[in-house]
């Protein structure tokens, strides 16, 4: 029995985490293997190698749902009896409405880290369970294998390396599917360093955290900081690079005071505005201390070499066009490095 665990990344210097997690947490399966993709890779050549397994795992994401489709369809339709299952966050809401989720033998929604080895087993032992779609199970983080050492010698070479220090988000934005989680749950802090060192001393440079709230637990935040500046202190002319999304509006004076040492190209932020308008926030249930944000923005504008990325949306309910571009206008005079403005298509 062969298995696959395989996604299709946006482009080649990405790498899923995801999958490097499940295969790691079981890797005593025998004939458990992962193999990553792109969507811009040819359909028909991906298909071809996925039906030499029996069962293919796709990690499922908005960037990449409609080319897992095709694949999906294309197997389905050359080897009926390769089993496809799902799993991401793309697949874990509003099920039945999904042609790929009817086209799948299995969905497993939310968490699946436990869940995975689970229904693999069932499978493997010939005792698949009745139902088709599975609520994933939370395991305690502490209880899960870090992933780290899954990134190949490539990767660490070639590609931008996917961290997390916690999970989940504790905020409530309705466009959001973050906000469904309960709260952000930390990984354990030198644990997770320990990881990160290994990493770096393999020669890993470009550390992206996927954590929703960097900054919630300063803390925590604080450590992280220290971590990669002693590293770029130590060796100036090979420094490593870290991208983290920050919450605006929560910035003590402890992290301003780290963050002011880094040097230029090896730190940025991602900040997530959204939108200024207080009525809208409100709609939304997005909380914010605006002044308290574009303080911190013109602070980081002014005082570090962090570069900013910031995010707007266009379409969320209230907002005008004049409010809209009155918004954009408010964060362009305050600095960041870059405006991204995305387009609101669906609250789910």
């Amino acid at each position: 029995m062969r298995v696959l665990l395989t996604t299709l990344n946006a482009k080649y210097i990405h790498s899923n985490l995801a999958v490097r997690l499940l295969y790691g947490l079981n890797k005593d399966f025998k004939g458990l293997e992962w193999k990553e993709f792109t969507i811009n890779e040819n359909r028909d050549e991906i298909a071809a190698h996925c039906i030499n397994y029996n069962v293919v795992a796709f990690s499922c994401y908005i960037w990449n749902i409609t080319q897992t489709l095709e694949v999906a369809t294309m197997i389905k339709a050359k080897c009926p009896s390769v089993k496809i299952l799902l799993g991401g966050p793309e697949v874990s809401y509003e099920v039945d409405q999904q042609r790929i989720c009817g086209l799948a033998d299995y969905v497993i929604t939310g968490w699946g880290d436990v869940s995975f080895a689970t229904l693999a087993r069932q499978i493997l032992a010939g005792r698949p369970p009745a139902e088709r779609v599975i609520a994933g199970v939370q395991a305690p983080l502490a209880a899960l294998t870090l992933p780290y050492r899954e990134y190949t010698d490539v990767d660490v070479r070639q590609r931008h390396l996917y961290v997390e220090a916690s999970r989940g988000c504790p905020f409530k934005c309705e466009f959001c599917l973050s906000a469904l989680d309960k709260t952000a749950l930390p990984f354990d802090t030198q644990r997770f360093l320990a990881e990160m060192a290994k990493l770096y001393d393999r020669g890993a440079r470009t550390f992206k955290f996927v954590d929703r709230t960097f900054n919630l637990n300063v803390k925590t935040s604080q450590a992280i900081l220290e971590f990669f500046l002693e590293r770029i202190e130590a060796k100036p002319d090979d420094p490593c690079f870290a991208h983290f999304e920050l919450v605006p509006d929560h910035l003590p004076d402890k992290l301003k005071d780290t963050i002011a040492k880094f040097p230029a190209g090896t730190l940025q932020f991602e900040i997530g505005i959204q939108t200024w308008n207080p009525t809208v926030q409100g709609h939304i249930s997005r909380k914010q201390n605006n002044d308290k944000a574009k303080d911190n923005i013109r602070w980081l504008h002014a005082n570090s070499h962090a570069h900013m990325h910031v995010d707007l949306i266009a379409g969320l309910p209230g907002e005008s066009l004049a409010s809209f571009g009155e918004g954009f206008d408010t964060l362009a005079r305050l600095g960041p490095h870059e405006i991204q403005v995305g387009v609101l298509k669906r609250l789910r």
